[in-house]
């Protein structure tokens, strides 16, 4: 199996049957953008477990806005909590329509949009922010092929994702040979080892279970026709 960029790229050599000198077509960079590129498209192809991510910052006091982390994908924080408590994700026009209505709300809520993150500013919590969410994980393909900077994201994982990467590695090649009917090939070998990868990680989850005590329905009066959080509203009178 193959662990690092440095062996990703001698096995596609192999494969193709020449040498980077070969009249100067396989060229090192070319490589090596090839790496980057091939593992950029599987490392994003679904949102692995193995490119989960955590991340902490210090809360300001009554600051709302927060920059994602770097090389985060965009709306993947999935989890925030501020102090150690939860807070409950608002789509984003949501949040501002409850900040508008309930600009003194001590709720905890939190939104998203674009790479910033939004906190209530009238929060009653204080503390460190952890963010759970997804990254985008980079490989230097420039490293030597002990570098652990050269490792993929699923060396020591799921390594047959290695193995999908040289198959785009392949596809690339094919087309700067003009030879798209095999190009088009080995980009489906990939997309279909990436597959059978996700679906035996799909197949794992099965013994997750919810919390006994987790809340699964929210109370509602049928009778005005709205859920009962939303009616008892601190000093607001009818």
């Amino acid at each position: 199996m193959f662990r690092t960029s440095g062996e990703i790229k001698d096995e596609v050599l192999i494969r193709l049957g020449v040498s980077t000198t070969a009249a100067g077509f396989y060229t090192d960079a070319q490589l090596n953008d090839w790496v980057e590129h091939g593992h950029r498209i599987a490392a994003a192809f679904r949102r692995w477990p193995f490119t989960e991510g955590r991340s902490n910052t210090t809360y300001v006091s009554s600051t709302e806005e927060y920059t994602y982390p770097e090389g985060w994908r965009s709306d993947s924080i999935r989890l925030l909590q501020l102090g150690g408590k939860r807070l409950r994700k608002l789509n984003f026009e949501d949040y501002n329509f409850f900040k508008e209505e309930f600009p003194s709300s001590t709720e905890r809520v939190f939104s998203d949009f674009s790479n910033l993150y939004f906190i209530n500013p009238s929060i009653d919590l204080s503390g460190t922010i952890a963010v759970f969410g997804q990254y985008t994980p980079v490989v230097d393909p420039t490293g030597s092929p002990t570098s652990a900077d050269s490792l993929t994201v699923f060396t020591d994982r799921e390594e047959e994702g290695n193995d999908a990467i040289i198959e785009l590695m392949l596809s690339f090649a094919r087309i700067r040979e003009g030879n798209y009917q095999d190009s088009e090939l080995h980009r489906q070998r990939a997309f279909q080892t990436l597959e059978l990868i996700w679906k035996r990680i799909q197949d794992e989850q099965f013994a997750y279970h919810t919390h006994k005590d987790k809340e699964m329905w929210k109370r509602l009066d049928i009778v005005k026709g709205a859920m009962r959080e939303d009616l008892l509203k601190r000093d607001q009178w009818f």
